[in-house]
């Protein structure tokens, strides 16, 4: 078999014409990122013979935020990568592809993430000979099609669902650019005073609400309260899933609303409604016993299962010690 060669694309009028149907890797998500304030985009293609066998899609972002500071630089991975040759082994070629990427990013980032791995023990090998350290993680999914969502929801969060609906609140797709305008603006509010949380900027929601017109990417859902927006969700679609990104209620002003169960709540069910086959949350967090925020969701009849993601340091002895700390 010839060498496989392996390239890296960091613009958008550069990148060639490739193969795959994952939004992760897609050209179109490149292109977002790339018309994102803060984001650079950076694409790794293997090939054999002029021919893709495989792809990489990461994103090099800045804190948009003074805390911490933007000057700080992260490398981040959503998933392994797409394959086009199932001849050769995956995992083989993520080996690759994860060592041209290190070697391209080490010296321009302080932190290289990658997570949404497709099981717990996927490429350990490579990332233990790259220096890469493992913490372990939590993802919380529901599964739509055995059952509908009703048959697996909480007693409490069904209490509290039919409780708003009573009261007058309604919960559906944002309609009007307005209503999205309004919704990505209090978004924004709600997660400006969560320091740990990482919030892009706004260019990047409506990127992907304007992507792929055939295929559906993203959709907002608002919760009303009398003509006024008290809470909502981001949704991402990619094949069979739906991940909730990002959600907010104003739990403090109409708490006996429940408007942060009414955005979750919404958002599932109309992906039920859609034939997703599965519901994720994509932050999870940590696999600390006592955590409100898991023990909400799981409200939802969901499971959780464990799972890692990697981190590098830039810094060779900060990661040597992280390294050492979680080995």
């Amino acid at each position: 078999m010839n060498p496989i060669r392996l390239m890296t694309y960091r613009s958008g009028s550069t990148l060639p014409n490739l193969p795959g149907k994952s939004l992760s890797c897609s050209s179109e998500l490149f292109h977002v990122y790339a018309r994102t304030p803060g984001y650079s985009p950076i694409l790794v293609v293997a090939s054999i013979d002029g021919q893709p066998v495989a792809k990489l899609l990461a994103v090099i972002r800045r804190s948009a935020r003074l805390f911490p500071p933007s000057i700080i630089k992260r490398c981040e991975l959503f998933g392994t990568g797409e394959y086009f040759d199932h001849r050769l082994p995956q995992d083989d070629l993520f080996g690759l592809m994860l060592e041209h990427l290190t070697q391209e990013v080490k010296n321009e980032c302080f932190l290289v993430e990658v997570r949404n791995l497709p099981t717990a023990l996927f490429g350990y090998r490579h990332f233990r000979n790259h220096a890469y350290f493992p913490i372990s993680w939590l993802r919380v999914y529901n599964s739509l099609h055995s059952l509908p969502p009703e048959e697996r929801l909480d007693a409490s969060r069904m209490r509290e669902i039919r409780q708003a609906q009573k009261r007058g609140v309604t919960t559906r797709m944002a309609e009007t650019q307005e209503e999205i305008d309004s919704f990505l603006r209090l978004l924004q509010l709600n997660y400006s005073s969560k320091l740990r949380k990482h919030f892009p900027d706004l260019e990047l929601f409506r990127l992907l609400l304007q992507l792929n017109a055939n295929q559906e990417t993203a959709r907002i859902f608002i919760v009303k309260y009398k003509e006024r927006i008290i809470g909502g969700s981001f949704c991402i679609y990619m094949e069979d899933r739906a991940h909730l990104a990002f959600s907010f209620g104003m739990q403090k002003t109409y708490r006996r609303l429940h408007p942060r169960t009414m955005a979750i709540w919404g958002a599932m069910t109309d992906a039920h409604q859609k034939g997703y086959q599965h519901f994720e949350f994509m932050d999870a967090g940590l696999p600390f016993k006592h955590t409100g925020y898991r023990h909400f969701l799981l409200s939802f009849g969901g499971k959780q299962i464990s799972t890692r993601r990697w981190f590098r340091f830039g810094w060779e002895w900060l990661n040597r010690l992280a390294g050492w700390l979680y080995r």
